[in-house]
């Protein structure tokens, strides 16, 4: 992946060597899930992004409050990172906000950048306290990515995915995660969920997913069209990336069965084929998955 040179953007907080490494981890209707206990199962189901279920349990109260002003914002005198892996993550988000700002504007709306904050072990967020465990999650409160950098190690050493692309995918469908929260397409699902059984819960989750990659899709075909950041073989790697981290190839892999009702995500074809969607059409209107008889 070409990124080098591009632009960085000042949306990124780093609350690393901050103390706030440990135990601890989302609350989750009173119980904590901490590392030595995520199982890889539940790491990679949420490998692309929280389930809207935690996000659903930590506003109704288990997961505690926003966190005080000052444990949120750096020193301004703390020192900007300039290691490569840092300066990849500025330079992957300001081409989100390249990408997202115009496409917004297309439609008549105003975007507005999420922030991304980087952390090591755990740091507290407006949806409770984030662990490292979680991966990668978007917490609509605070409009914020949270990233812990040793996720990217992870991904290489348990699901063998290596590559920049397949981070930059990681990254991506977060902040699609924020464009559902920008457009109110987040809430809704939350609100339907609540009166929905599980199976119907799992399965409006699923939906929110595969767009959410659809729309890291999306993204990459405006930031490649605009800087040409592609290289051969970055495509393959984000779709061996969706591959191993699909429902079916988790369970299979953890409990030797595949329950499809049970799925949050989608399966590796399904995520695979609405990336593919978003990263050749370069069309929100391609990722409705809502609407879509077939996933």
């Amino acid at each position: 992946m070409k990124w080098e040179g591009g632009r960085e953007s000042d949306n990124v907080e780093d609350r690393r060597g901050e103390g706030g490494g440990g135990g601890g981890g989302f609350g989750l209707g009173g119980r904590s899930i901490g590392l030595g206990t995520v199982a890889i199962a539940l790491v990679a189901s949420i490998f692309f992004g929280v389930d809207p279920r935690v996000v659903l349990g930590l506003l109704g109260g288990g997961g505690g409050g926003p966190a005080p002003q000052a444990q949120q914002q750096r020193q301004a005198d703390a020192p900007r990172a300039t290691d490569r892996e840092t300066r990849f993550v500025r330079t992957v988000l300001g081409f989100t906000e390249e990408a997202w700002t115009p496409l917004f504007r297309e439609q008549g709306k105003t975007y507005q950048a999420p922030r991304l904050v980087l952390f090591e072990g755990r740091t507290d967020t407006a949806c409770g306290a984030g662990n490292s465990a979680t991966g990668p999650f978007y917490c609509p409160p605070d409009q914020t990515v949270y990233i812990d950098l040793s996720f990217f190690r992870l991904m290489q050493q348990r699901f063998n995915v290596a590559g920049e692309f397949a981070q930059a995918y990681v990254i991506a469908h977060e902040v699609g995660h924020h464009v559902q929260n920008l457009l109110g397409i987040s809430d809704q699902v939350h609100n339907a969920q609540q009166n929905a059984s599980e199976k119907q819960g799992n399965a409006l989750s699923v939906r929110l997913e595969l767009q959410a990659d659809c729309l890291a899709g999306v993204w990459a075909y405006r930031a490649n069209q605009k800087q040409a950041i592609l290289e051969s073989g970055d495509v393959e790697t984000a779709m061996a990336a969706a591959t191993a981290i699909g429902d079916d190839a988790l369970q299979r892999q953890s409990q030797g069965t595949v329950v499809p009702d049970s799925f949050t995500h989608g399966s590796s074809a399904q995520r695979v084929r609405w990336f593919r969607r978003g990263i050749d059409s370069g069309d929100v209107q391609q990722c409705n998955t809502f609407d879509a008889k077939q996933l």
